[in-house]
């Protein structure tokens, strides 16, 4: 019989968590998207499951173009590559847009001469930060001046629209620039070999899952989702198994019985959280951690299971991970966790320091 903890320790193989791959653009055309709200911890999310981590890998991808920074899947920031952006944004931009525009919608008829501005200023001038972008509208936009949130959604209905995305980073600042600039070569697929990518991908980089997990994390319908798995899983590209009065998919391969690394420091957007919505609890099989509202800040697991909450500090040359576990940790749960550290230490190029705070 299946239990949590081996699904869990499953989805640690097919996330790359226990088997790291080559570089950044590997790992996110694999998850298909990563959750980059947070740029500086995403980035980590992206590195932790290469096998060599790198802060340049990544930043790298994005300042040549080929992994954007961009509003796609759900109302937020996430990174995707080039040659996936257009046709997930025509995928599920109709669903997620409307989110956006509600609150948008206090611009009124300002939209259309803003938007206009906004994108002739990244024809001439690429790689504009938002205070770019704020400064020029503020003085050619005419009307009162956005603040910053009201820009931020305007950016973000640009985005859905495929009309603006991530430019080059300026000094690590996330920047815009014209999304046909950016992506010239677009790859396009209609309604349903759309839906088939989406499932057969996200299946096999986050499975075993559930068709409300794949509803959830690309803000499709439910029936959509089942269609869209259900156009997957033809020729037996996927398999399937009955958990805790579920249906979990996945791609077809053996249960993995233990994962290496087995320690894991992660934020609470990463894909082993935030992948999922149905089963996402699968990674605390012992119901330790609080349910309802989410903490902002990190996660330790150990083979798989959330054992303690993590919050990092920086200093000049060193990191210190404070550690507030669910339980008492067990000396080899420690000794994961401590390797884990070293490890986010070595990639930020700082010194590890741990702070286990008990009760």
């Amino acid at each position: 019989m299946t239990t949590d903890r081996e699904l869990a320790r499953w989805r640690l193989h097919s996330q790359m968590l226990a088997a790291p791959v080559a570089d950044a653009e590997e790992v996110v055309r694999t998850l298909l998207g990563v959750q980059a709200e947070n740029p500086s911890q995403s980035a980590w999310a992206v590195a932790t499951r290469t096998a060599a981590p790198r802060q340049d890998d990544l930043a790298g991808a994005i300042a040549s173009g080929r992994i954007l920074r961009t509003h796609v899947l759900r109302p937020t920031w996430h990174y995707v590559h080039a040659d996936d952006a257009k046709w997930l944004l025509e995928l599920t931009a109709p669903r997620v847009l409307p989110v956006i525009d509600q609150q948008v919608a206090t611009l009124g008829e300002r939209m259309t001469p803003l938007i206009d501005l906004v994108t002739s200023t990244l024809a001439e001038h690429p790689d504009r930060t938002r205070g770019d972008l704020a400064e020029v509208l503020a003085a050619r936009g005419g009307g009162p001046e956005l603040t910053g949130f009201q820009l931020m959604l305007l950016m973000a209905h640009l985005e859905m629209h495929a009309i603006a995305c991530s430019g080059v980073p300026r000094d690590g600042e996330h920047t815009y620039a014209l999304f046909a600039d950016r992506v010239p070569d677009q790859r396009r697929l209609d309604r349903d070999e759309a839906l088939e990518e989406l499932a057969l991908r996200y299946l096999t980089s986050h499975g075993p899952a559930t068709d409300r997990d794949l509803a959830y994390w690309a803000t499709l319908t439910l029936t959509d989702a089942r269609r869209a798995r259900e156009l997957a899983a033809a020729g037996g590209r996927l398999e399937s198994f009955e958990h805790d009065g579920r249906t979990f998919w996945h791609a077809p391969r053996d249960i993995p019985s233990s994962a290496e690394p087995a320690g894991h420091l992660l934020q609470m957007l990463d894909e082993m959280y935030r992948g999922y919505q149905d089963s996402r609890w699968l990674i605390d099989a012992e119901e330790l951690a609080e349910r309802g509202r989410e903490a902002a800040i990190g996660m330790a697991l150990v083979d798989g299971q959330l054992l303690a909450s993590m919050k990092r500090k920086l200093t000049a040359k060193a990191v210190t991970f404070e550690i507030r576990p669910h339980r008492i940790l067990r000396t080899a749960e420690l000794t994961a966790i401590r390797d884990a550290a070293a490890r986010y230490a070595e990639y930020l190029g700082r010194e590890p320091r741990i702070d286990v705070v008990e009760g």
